[in-house]
Order: C-alpha cells, then structure tokens, then sequence
C-alpha cells in the first residue's frame, strides 16, 4: 500500500509540464531549445551519475556494460523500425526520439517502482527516504522529458498524457516488484544499465544534434548552458542523496 502510494505520488510529477499549458505558442517556441538542452543534458546525468552507479553498485561485472551497450543498440534498432530513415525536419509531424524517450522514461519509472516497493520491504522509513530520493531526481526528468516530446511534435496537451501514463509504469514496477522481490536485485541490475543504454542514444544521436541546428550564436549559448545545468542538477541530486 505504501509504495503503491508513493509511485503514484511519483508518478503525478510528470504533470508538471501543466505549467506550460499558460504559456502562448510563440513563448513556447523560444524556449522549448533549452528544454531540449537540458532533457539532453538529464538524460546523460541519469545514464552516468544514476543508473550506471547504481548497477555498479549491485555488482561490477561486464553483464553491466554489455546490458549497456544492448541497450543502445536497441534503441538504434527500435528507431529504424518506427520509421525508414530519421526524421530530423522541422516540418515532420511526429519525431522518431519522442516515442523512444516513452520507452526510455518508461523502463526508467518501472525500474524507479522496483527500488521503491524493495525499500518498503525493508521498513517505511526507508522507504519514505527511497522516495524522496526518486522525486529528487524525477522533477528534473520529467520536465526534461516533456520538453522532449512537445519538441518532437507532440502538442502540449498529448505530452502530459503520454508523460502520464509513461509514468504510471513506476506503479506497475511497485506491484511487479512485490510479487518478484526474491528477484529484484538480479531483475534491476539489467534493467538500470539497458535503460541507461537508451538514455544515452536518445540525448547523443537525438537530442544533441538537434541542438547543433540552432544557428543564432546566443540561443546556442543558451541552450548549451542549461545542457550543463541538466547535468549539475542530476549530479547534485546524486551527491546530495549519498
């Protein structure tokens, strides 16, 4: 009960991109480059100073690094078979990276249930402390991923809900992770480096190029800026929570 609780909690911070929802078109358009910039630079601060460490963690062996690379293939397959060939015009409808970030975030959230359900096993003031710990990476994250899918074509309304029920993945990963618990340790050590592997594809083949684009030299600068704020946040979001 408790940490279904909890991953529900977790799980409506994905609204947050509601806020934009008062903001007008043209508004929406300056600035939805640095929220590319920083999902790109959240991305790569979850794969490196979340996911990996806490594979690493659980144990050191090259499965690790090979459920990374896995990971990355995948994602490189699963977008060429949504579409022929990449999709980088401004005047595509849907870009190939929005629903590849679904799946990314969506591993990511059943993985965050996983870890959730396990430390309410263990007693409810760590779990409360686990918690606390996902939201402080999460707010972050999901509006790095909100970013993400209105850029690539998804109209603000569609991108809260989709976000949304990415999200309630962590509920399913809560009741999965139950049910599992015996095996929650060796199940999540393949999970975190895979999603890790995604994460790492869409920000360095999706995100990033995207962002090379932009040729106003200030808009470049800006956005490269909050690339590095996505970073520092999640790094001192790791930091603070060891």
């Amino acid at each position: 009960m408790y940490a279904v609780l909890a991953t529900t909690i977790v799980s409506l911070l994905s609204l947050i991109g509601i806020v934009t929802l008062v903001l007008k078109k043209t508004v929406l358009d300056r600035v939805i480059l640095v929220l590319v910039g920083f999902a790109a630079g959240v991305l790569l601060g979850a794969a490196f100073f979340h996911l990996l460490p806490e594979a690493l963690a659980i144990s050191n062996s090259l499965d690790i690094f090979v459920a990374l690379v896995i990971g990355f293939c995948m994602f490189f397959v699963l977008e060429k078979a949504l579409y022929w060939r990449h999709c980088h015009e401004k005047n595509c409808q849907i870009h190939v990276f929005t629903y590849l970030s679904l799946i990314g975030g969506g591993i990511h959230n059943f993985v965050d249930g996983l870890v959730i359900v396990s430390a309410f096993l263990i007693n409810t003031a760590a779990g409360i402390a686990t918690t606390l710990a996902v939201v402080a990476h999460e707010v972050p994250q999901e509006l790095g991923d909100f970013g993400i899918l209105v850029y690539g074509g998804f109209s603000k309304r569609r991108a809260l809900v989709f976000n949304f029920f990415s999200a309630l993945l962590a509920v399913f990963g809560a009741i999965a992770g139950y049910f599992i618990a015996s095996y929650i340790s060796g199940f999540a050590l393949y999970l975190l480096p895979f999603a890790a592997g995604g994460f790492i594809y869409i920000a360095s083949s999706d995100l990033i190029p995207e962002l090379h684009k932009e040729t106003d030299r200030k808009r470049s600068m800006v956005s490269f800026l909050f690339f590095l704020i996505g970073l520092i946040v999640m790094y001192s979001a790791k930091a603070l929570l060891s």
